[in-house]
């Protein structure tokens, strides 16, 4: 008899447990992600570990890690670990800026008294730079101009 603490799921009963199509399964098993041990009519069965691997997989993902950085985040082979992960964390710190000017852009527009915000002067001075194409918008929104 299994233990309480053992896990025996197939794809369908993983899938549900954690609100994802079968095919996403597949799909990560495809790619080298899962490797799912195969009962004795070769159907998938998920143990407590391959679980923990997809949670971890969904967690990776909300964070913004693609399939194949996750891959090599699961590797215990890898020797390219850190350099995938010290990059995501670059990546991480680039989107978090964009995500501040985007707060900044937003409250702005709250207090801003043009009723369209593209004719706001000061709105506008903002933007010019993405307009000439001078940047990239990099430099956007690094103080309030309310």
């Amino acid at each position: 008899m299994k233990s309480s603490a053992e896990v025996d799921l197939s794809v369908g009963e993983l899938a549900a447990r954690f609100g994802l199509a079968t095919h996403v399964l597949r799909h990560w098993e495809d790619v080298g992600l899962l490797d799912p041990a195969r009962d004795g009519g070769g159907r998938r069965r998920y143990a407590r570990d391959d679980v923990y691997r997809v949670a971890v997989i969904l967690r990776s993902k909300a964070a913004g890690m693609s399939l194949d950085q996750i891959l090599v985040l699961l590797d215990a082979e890898s020797g390219d670990r850190h350099r995938v992960l010290e990059q995501h964390v670059a990546d991480l710190d680039r989107r978090m800026q964009e995500m501040q000017r985007s707060r900044e852009m937003t409250e702005h527009a709250l207090r801003c008294r043009a009723h369209d915000i593209a004719t706001c002067p000061r709105f506008r001075d903002h933007v010019e730079d993405l307009v000439t194409g001078a940047t990239d918008g990099g430099a956007l929104w690094s103080t309030p101009h309310w």
